[in-house]
């Protein structure tokens, strides 16, 4: 942020200075010129901030289904938000000098140094470290450790990343599946990822969460499902690796279901019946 802060008011200063530079008669434009090119990238940049808020308000994100997703979400539009004013300083600054002060003819002569004295180039640094101050406090220092919290589980998860498919392992249940995730909705879930040959990526859209899947080691991610849903309603419920991982990286992906506890127990007892075991309880604390 603060790169392109200089940039920026490198560009402003040189609009500034353009207005008081020799014209072709050989007079100066003077300071009225100099205060309308100013109006004009204001104006542009109010209205390029107006359209950015407004994008920014547009839910381009899918229906969230996971407790961790809503804070991602959230954290998402702040980002946004305080992107819009930035970007669209940076746009009508450019565009307004490239289309006001484009030139020609052979290359000019270099105009005089800019120094970084002023106002101008305190206050905006100001404001740029006060954005970047906020963005390190939230989502960064207050969202991160909600969003990487781990509360003991109600059922652990098993998901085994291997070219090109996903492996799913209930060990409270003994069961195994290669078709479809199955969880239980406002449950305690916890993940735990590992990889037998090389980095994938466990990313479940409709949660708004990853983790990567790494040879040689397990990585951890907890959230709960707040919404039921399945793969043929809503294809933001997979199991998709997000990570290229080789040949067939695009079709290793599993259709995800939330189900009521009811259902998953009616899952969890005939996937185990099929294998000759005997389920325990949903909601049975994990070993």
């Amino acid at each position: 942020m603060q790169t392109m802060a200089v940039q920026t008011f490198r560009i402003v200063a040189h609009l500034a200075l353009a207005g008081a530079r020799p014209s072709a008669g050989g007079a100066t434009r003077g300071a009225t010129a100099m205060k309308r090119d100013l109006a004009i990238v204001a104006v542009l940049w109010l209205a390029l901030t107006v359209a950015g808020v407004a994008l920014a308000r547009v839910d381009f994100f899918p229906v969230v289904r996971a407790d961790k997703g809503d804070e991602i979400r959230h954290a998402f539009q702040v980002l946004l938000y305080l992107a819009a004013p930035v970007f669209a300083l940076v746009v009508a600054v450019l565009a307004y000098s490239v289309l006001r002060f484009r030139h020609n003819g052979p290359p000019a002569v270099d105009g005089p140094p800019i120094m970084g004295r002023g106002v101008v180039p305190v206050a905006w640094f100001g404001v740029t470290a006060a954005l970047a101050v906020l963005v390190m406090v939230y989502p960064g220092l207050t969202g991160i450790p909600k969003v990487f919290r781990n509360p003991p589980p109600d059922l652990v998860v098993q998901v085994q990343g291997t070219r090109w498919r996903w492996i799913v392992v209930y060990p409270q249940y003994r069961v195994t599946t290669l078709t479809e995730l199955v969880l239980p909705v406002d449950t305690t879930v916890r993940f735990e990822v590992t990889s037998p040959d090389v980095v994938h990526s466990f990313w479940i859209p409709a949660f708004l969460t990853k983790i990567d899947a790494v040879p040689g080691m397990t990585t951890v991610l907890t959230l709960r499902p707040t919404r039921t849903g399945s793969y043929e309603t809503d294809q933001a419920l997979r199991l998709q690796c997000a990570e290229l991982c080789g040949r067939d990286h695009a079709t290793m992906s599993m259709p995800v279901r939330v189900v009521t506890r009811q259902e998953f127990e009616a899952w969890v007892r005939a996937q185990a019946g099929q294998a000759g075991v005997v389920p325990a309880p949903v909601g049975t604390a994990p070993n």
